[in-house]
């Protein structure tokens, strides 16, 4: 991502010190308020006048082994806590001011250029009792603010372990909330909407007992990204960006006082994190807006991760898949090649001398079918899971040693398919599931993208199902957050794109190694054929999930009843074909896949032309509608064309939506492709019924649709002169 010549950082001089250690956005709007308050530092934000976040605190406890080896004799004399970061502070001198301005381009995005804006505030902060410092730094940018502590290297912080970090984000009011539990180890969840005084009584219900830890932290706990909204209609959105070397932060809601504190996702000791100076903490991040659409076109979170570390990214490509995926989801096949478990677990893994179970997936036959369905059809690469040894006892079975991600099932030859899809134009997706073995992938992974290398593949998919190797270690702590980002350096050597599932949500860290074209880490698709999501489920995660980057949401199911191919599953999805058209607008991210069945879009191939239409790569985004969980509508123009491609999902109930074309070029004529819903698609068996019409327009044309609940439309709109 290379910065473009407008960027411009101003020396802290050239702005006026503003009264009372406060600093502003630069159109004024947005206001972050600093001080020392009997000895606490403080915060509190201001949007248009009127405060929004109330007092807050900020500090740390450490953990006690550091309080006995780590301060002077000094500071002991003093009767102070030592483990204590939270009080006893004084401001050290006057804040220093400055403000950046910058337009960065990124290597894949919703837009080509990208616009960093801000005016920053770096309050040093003194603890005499122990002769430590440490530094709160805040940047207001005109959607939000953003803070970060930061930790000089000094004598007397070195080395130190963090109990708890305890930063506060005060609520002013019982707002309206749309959370998902605070789970250590998965974000695969529904999301609620209710009051924050509702969160105690709601939240047992929400737990997934197949997916939620055994020790869910608190009863009112949640996770970012969090999106409130305020009852006079403002919307904030509590997030965290570039969680580097760090555990993730949850949110306990202290509901007598409507107060959140950051929780931390501990270490199989309980400790939470492990530092040493000099260190900072992630970005804790606010969006504020009055207009929900600013929350979907914020891009503040990239904006708070560093520049790409990657120096060459012609080799970072977004990708359009399908892939050997959904019948084995559905239950309709299997990645194992025998069902022989018993053997398995005994050691007898060799597989030539073993019976084949005849519902293996990634058999040679099945797989030439999905490469010349990609070829056909302009995709670039087909996913094949559960083609290498190890499925058979993979899971729930704290086997450190699983798979070696190099070795083939005997019905899979790893040459000649690698060589057919060659012959065809497409590349095979590498899928590397680790079944939550760290340790074991980081001893195959430089020979897992070795091979990557030597067949060509230049993506992978990543997988954590499971509890984690080592043993009691959680998926969001420290440690396996250095994994996470480990496993996306080491793919950068070998020039290959990561799409990380079960891992850690996202923090904005794309911008800074792009090469993490995509993650899972919410409930995506795969869910429909488990008992299903919310209708509203698609109308929300481009609040929540999204903020932190692009998800591998998997859309493009056509056939909704699971029982027609599957029998046994009697999964029925609540969607509609032009509303699972719709997510490939609506659900960004640069890996795209067309999750159904080759057979299943071969039923209907006019709505399929909208998906083998549409681009993974955007110059512009226009957001045109927007509420969470009600409702998201947005029109994309693609990088490479002068074609627009619009998206609208409905959430909790049927809604008419009008929308202008008025962000099309002046005085040019297009032709309007509407995939929308037919006048029966809310009857029982209606859901694959459509229409689809063509209409000339231009920048004055004005487009009425209805959209049911839980589907949508989807329009392309191509140039004519």
């Amino acid at each position: 991502m290379k910065l473009l010549p407008i960027a411009l950082a101003l020396a802290a001089s050239s702005l006026p010190a503003m009264a009372d250690s406060r600093v502003a956005s630069p159109d004024g709007d947005i206001e972050f308020r600093f001080d020392v308050v009997d000895g606490r530092p403080t915060y509190s934000v201001y949007f248009k006048g009127k405060e929004v976040i109330a007092p807050s605190h900020l500090g740390f406890k450490l953990y006690s082994e550091t309080g006995r080896n780590d301060f002077t004799k000094a500071a002991a004399k003093t009767g102070a806590d030592a483990l204590s970061m939270t009080d006893g502070f004084e401001l050290a001198g006057t804040p220093q001011l400055t403000s950046f301005d910058e337009t960065w381009t990124p290597v894949w995005g919703e837009e080509t250029e990208i616009r960093n804006h801000y005016n920053e505030a770096a309050y040093t902060l003194r603890q005499p009792d122990f002769d430590r410092n440490i530094i709160v730094r805040a940047r207001v940018y005109d959607d939000g603010v953003a803070f970060r502590y930061e930790f000089p290297q000094q004598a007397h912080l070195n080395y130190f372990v963090i109990d708890e970090e305890l930063t506060e984000f005060a609520m002013t009011g019982d707002h309206y909330a749309y959370w998902i539990p605070g789970d250590y180890d998965t974000q695969e969840y529904d999301y609620s909407k209710t009051r924050l005084s509702e969160i105690r009584d709601v939240l047992p219900t929400m737990l997934n007992p197949g997916n939620a830890s055994t020790t869910t932290f608190s009863p009112t706990g949640v996770q970012t990204s969090l999106q409130l909204k305020t009852d006079d209609g403002v919307y904030l959105n509590i997030h965290e960006a570039a969680c580097i070397n760090y555990p993730t932060m949850h949110l306990n809601l202290d509901d007598s006082t409507m107060t959140f504190t950051s929780w931390l996702t501990p270490d199989n000791q309980g400790r939470k994190g492990y530092m040493q100076t000099p260190a900072v903490s992630p970005w804790r991040s606010v969006i504020i807006t009055d207009d929900a659409r600013d929350i979907l076109a914020s891009r503040l979170i990239y904006n708070l991760n560093e520049p790409s570390k990657i120096e060459d990214t012609s080799w970072i490509k977004p990708v359009k898949y399908i892939g050997v995926w959904w019948e084995m989801i559905s239950g309709a096949g299997s990645w194992n090649y025998t069902d022989d478990v018993y053997s398995v677990m005994l050691g007898e893994t060799d597989y030539t001398k073993t019976k084949p179970n005849g519902r293996h997936s990634a058999n040679n036959e099945k797989v030439r079918r999905y490469i010349d369905f990609a070829a056909d059809n302009g995709f670039d690469q087909v996913l094949v899971e559960g083609w290498n040894e190890g499925w058979e006892d993979w899971f729930g079975q704290s086997k450190d040693y699983v798979f070696d991600f190099v070795t083939p099932y005997p019905d899979f030859d790893l040459d000649a398919l690698t060589d057919y899809a060659k012959s065809r134009g497409v590349r095979l997706m590498m899928h590397h599931e680790t079944s939550g073995a760290v340790r074991n992938y980081e001893r195959h992974m430089d020979t897992a993208y070795t091979l990557m290398n030597e067949k060509g593949y230049n993506a992978v998919k990543s997988g954590y199902v499971g509890n984690v190797m080592p043993r009691g270690e959680y998926h969001y702590s420290q440690w396996l957050n250095n994994h996470y980002l480990y496993a996306v350096t080491e793919a950068a050597k070998h020039h290959i794109m990561v799409n990380a599932h079960e891992a850690t949500r996202p923090t904005g860290i794309a911008r800074t190694y792009p090469n993490l074209i995509g993650n899972e880490s919410a409930r995506g698709t795969e869910y429909q054929a488990m008992g299903g999501n919310r209708k509203t489920h698609t109308s929300i995660l481009p609040f929540t999930r999204l903020q932190g980057g692009p998800m591998d949401y998997t859309p493009g199911l056509f056939v909704f009843d699971l029982s027609t191919f599957t029998p046994g599953n009697n999964s029925k999805i609540a969607s509609t074909i032009p509303g699972q058209l719709a997510l490939y607008v609506t659900m960004y991210s640069p890996l795209q896949m067309a999750a159904d069945l080759p057979e299943h879009y071969e039923m209907f191939p006019d709505a399929f032309q909208f998906i083998k239409d549409v681009p993974v790569e955007w110059e512009r985004s226009v957001y045109l509608e927007a509420e969470p969980m009600d409702y998201v509508t947005i029109a994309r123009k693609d990088k490479n064309s002068d074609e627009w491609y619009i998206g609208s999902t409905a959430g909790t109930a049927d809604r008419d939506s009008r929308i202008s074309l008025d962000f099309l070029d002046p005085g040019r004529k297009y032709e309007a492709t509407i995939y929308a819903e037919a006048p029966d698609a809310n009857t029982v068996d209606g859901q694959q019924r459509y229409q689809i019409t063509k209409k000339k327009v231009n920048s004055k044309s004005t487009l009425k649709l209805h959209a049911i609940a839980g589907g949508g439309y989807a329009i392309s709109i191509k140039p004519l002169n």
